[in-house]
């Protein structure tokens, strides 16, 4: 195949670049993990939580044992190899990175148990708060809020075990197809239920309780970022207390911020300040104003009660 002299100048070019910025290429890195290797890996984990579910055969009585034996197998090859890549590019390289990630892997997968307990949980938390729901097996198959919490309990176990790379991966792919951003390191109790979902963002160092309901375009963030990495491991993100019901488009800032036990904070608050429990927050008096072009405004306010939320 010959090459034009227009194509082997950008070819030049390019390839020149790549010394140029070395941070942006891999050549025969040994440590390179592989995307769809993770992706693979979040499908067999949602089939063993969800047993039945998401098989392309009808799961049998019978063959139960040897349906999960034959999903754990191919998710410990493939989490494991892959962790194995993940710790090769920490700072502190175990000496024996596979027997490392073998017993990563291990500690991990005994976890799977406690994960459908308390995954159980948020699909009633999802069932008894949403009126629209059919039932749980809608719940399980077609809500993104559930699917997100999923990816986002199983990325934090791999991040508390000290995986790096890995967890973030995950809940990045959930982001992509939700719309929901939950950092893995985030602390997240039972029976926890997103509505919708969609622009919600849960930072690193947020811990949330239990029987917390959140609806879209609700983050929980930082105060400030522009310490950078000299922010690493500080807690810059709230603490939700347990019953809290936190409303569309509420923003709440702050690694000191807690919002107390059955607070319920109301559309579009700025929160940036612990709340009392048992409190309710809402935005004062905000008034909606009727224009038209073909009525006049008195006779606009004899038609529609003004109101404020």
């Amino acid at each position: 195949m010959q090459v034009s002299d227009g194509i082997k100048d950008l070819v030049a070019a390019i390839t020149a670049s790549y010394a140029e910025i070395p941070g942006l290429i891999k050549i025969e890195a040994e440590d390179q993990i592989n995307r769809d290797a993770i992706l693979s890996v979040m499908d067999l984990l949602r089939s063993l939580v969800f047993a039945g579910f998401f098989s392309q055969k009808p799961l049998k009585a019978g063959y139960i044992e040897y349906h999960v034996g034959e999903l754990l197998e191919d998710l410990t090859f493939k989490l494991q190899k892959q962790i194995g890549q993940a710790l090769r590019q920490r700072g502190d390289v175990p000496a024996d990175v596979q027997a490392e990630a073998s017993r990563i892997t291990r500690s991990f997968l005994e976890r799977i148990p406690d994960l459908r307990r308390v995954l159980e949980t948020d699909v009633d938390a999802a069932f008894d708060g949403d009126p629209a729901a059919f039932n749980k097996d809608e719940i399980i198959l077609s809500y993104p809020g559930v699917y997100a919490i999923l990816v986002n309990r199983a990325a934090h176990e791999l991040y508390l075990l000290g995986v790096p790379l890995i967890p973030r991966m995950m809940t990045e792919h959930a982001h992509g197809l939700t719309g929901i951003d939950i950092h893995p390191g985030a602390s997240i109790g039972h029976h926890f239920f997103i509505d919708h979902g969609t622009g919600i963002v849960i930072g690193e160092t947020t811990v949330i309780g239990n029987h917390v309901k959140i609806y879209q375009g609700v983050t929980l963030g930082a105060l400030s970022t522009r310490g950078g990495r000299l922010l690493d491991g500080v807690k810059r993100h709230p603490t939700i207390e347990d019953h809290v019901t936190i409303y569309s488009g509420a923003s709440i800032l702050g690694g000191s911020t807690v919002i107390g036990e059955g607070v319920v904070i109301g559309s579009n608050a700025f929160i940036t300040k612990s709340i009392p429990e048992r409190t309710k927050v809402s935005v004062k008096n905000t008034e909606l104003q009727l224009l038209s072009d073909k009525k006049s405004a008195e006779a606009l306010q004899e038609e529609f009660w003004y109101y404020t939320i």
